[in-house]
């Protein structure tokens, strides 16, 4: 049985986004399913835009998803010699060809045929035919490499996703598959010249033996062309017996405001979900929930997702991005997380913030504890907690509704009590409240929330004798001082 191989390929542009994610995803759990393997590629050959920065980026987000990858990273711009011998070979098998056409020359073309009202393609004017006579190339014009695309037919195949398609060869016409180098360039890309992303993706998905393709449903219509030229490497015997992969496409999945959510569009990328601190294990749910299901199936670990994860049940239909039901999916998980784990990704958001004397991971791992059931991020339990760090600011309205005269006095009494304390723990405190509020008749809606206000600047928290453990007595003391 052939080994099943997935693999994801984004280009180092820009960041990862979450369609991206979303595709290797799909890719990555298919594979692991099945005892595959799943491949991580990096389609560079956009020489202009590509950043070593966005590579990282995208390496960075694999690993906080916990993505693994069997091979890879495999970089197409380390390639060009392989592309340009497959080039050559269908030039000689007579399925490619060279075409000098400036791109002055295309843009009369398209006007041409806008003005007629036709489809704009290119006109096949250096394609040779039996009988026809070519021009002799004209002096100082490199030229590119293009594809001769069957004339006539069909290409059809069943979408893992979508089910059967068919897309009329007349509807496609000669692609560019190979270009001259920008100007300036170097080494293998002066001297072979740089793929185009239809060629590169083809002689790649054959070389690494790729047998299940998952990606955006944006690529459909690239579809046909890797398809036929496919077909054509293998008849021109530059394929190595691989065979055609069966392809998936995922519908988009749609922002808040109904239209396509790209990176282009200003969605935010895989790591600013980190930075906003989203747990990875969310993430996964929730990114494999737009377009997939497991039954009624909401919140499942990666290992059950590895479990059902055998191709079906995608959706055939966009998926609408929900911000607050992927902070109801984080919720669900920071609830579970292990505190210790928890006080970590604190230090590290407090490190970002600035905020110091935050090293003490056991008090912020008991800080965790506290206050992660009512928060949906790790950022949410970071503005909770920094309270323990940095000074507070109480709004004018809560001080003059709970701080009040009556209170006042019960106030300064709780504060000496607390001075006194032999011990500094939850009991010893609770304890010292009890015997203010007895002492001054007052009731604990009184109490509690004047000293929430003086203390952590805010007039609703956890049970009060609990937050106030979490803080030095000498902070408590000087804070309530200012009754």
């Amino acid at each position: 049985m052939t080994k099943i191989r997935t693999r994801i390929a984004p280009s180092p542009t820009g960041f990862l986004h979450l369609g991206t994610a979303r595709t290797a995803l799909y890719s990555w759990a298919f594979a692991r399913h099945h005892g595959g393997e799943f491949v991580l590629r990096i389609e560079d050959t956009d020489v202009a835009r590509s950043t070593g920065e966005s590579v990282q980026q995208i390496l960075d987000a694999m690993h906080w998803l916990g993505l693994d990858y069997d091979e890879g990273p495999v970089f197409q711009m380390h390639r060009l010699a392989r592309y340009h011998d497959v080039a050559e070979r269908l030039i000689a098998a007579g399925a490619a060809y060279r075409c000098w056409c400036t791109p002055q020359e295309l843009d009369a073309m398209r006007e041409v045929q806008r003005a007629r009202g036709e489809k704009t393609r290119y006109d096949g004017r250096w394609r040779p035919a039996p009988g026809k006579v070519l021009p002799a190339p004209p002096a100082g014009v490199q030229p590119v490499v293009r594809f001769a695309n069957p004339p006539g037919g069909e290409v059809r195949w069943n979408d893992l996703v979508k089910g059967p398609i068919a897309i009329s060869n007349e509807e496609i016409d000669d692609l560019i598959i190979l270009r001259p180098a920008p100007p300036g360039s170097e080494g293998d890309a002066a001297a072979f010249g740089v793929p185009t992303y239809n060629f590169a993706v083809v002689v790649d998905d054959m070389d690494m033996r790729i047998t299940h393709v998952y990606r955006g449903d944006e690529h459909i219509n690239n579809t046909p062309w890797q398809i036929n030229l496919w077909r054509a490497i293998a008849a021109s015997g530059g394929g190595g017996g691989a065979e055609l992969p069966q392809y998936g496409h995922c519908p988009i999945i749609l922002g808040e405001d109904g239209l396509k959510l790209s990176k282009r569009r200003g969605a935010v990328s895989v790591m600013a979900y980190q930075e906003a601190g989203y747990l990875p294990e969310a993430m996964l749910n929730y990114l494999a929930r737009l377009g997939w299901s497991h039954g009624d199936d909401e919140l499942f670990s990666r290992e059950q997702m590895v479990q059902w994860f055998d191709g079906s049940h995608l959706a055939r239909s966009p998926a609408q991005w929900d911000p607050a039901k992927l902070a109801w999916v984080n919720a669900h998980y920071l609830k579970q997380a292990d505190d210790a784990r928890l006080a970590t990704l604190l230090a590290a958001e407090f490190a970002r913030r600035g905020v110091p004397g935050t090293g003490d991971a056991a008090l912020l791992a008991r800080a965790a504890a506290l206050f992660k059931d009512r928060c949906s991020t790790v950022v949410e339990i970071a503005d909770w907690v920094a309270m323990l760090f940095v000074a507070v600011q109480p709004s004018a309205e809560d001080v003059a509704a709970h701080v009040t005269e009556a209170v006042r006095p019960g106030l300064r009494m709780l504060r000496e009590k607390l001075a006194s304390l032999s011990g500094w723990d939850k009991a010893a405190i609770a304890q010292a409240m009890k015997e203010t509020l007895a002492a001054h008749r007052l009731k604990m809606p009184q109490l509690a929330p004047a000293v929430r206000v003086l203390v952590c600047g805010r007039a609703q928290t956890p049970s009060i004798d609990a937050v106030l453990a979490l803080f030095p007595r000498d902070t408590v003391l000087r804070r309530l001082a200012a009754a």
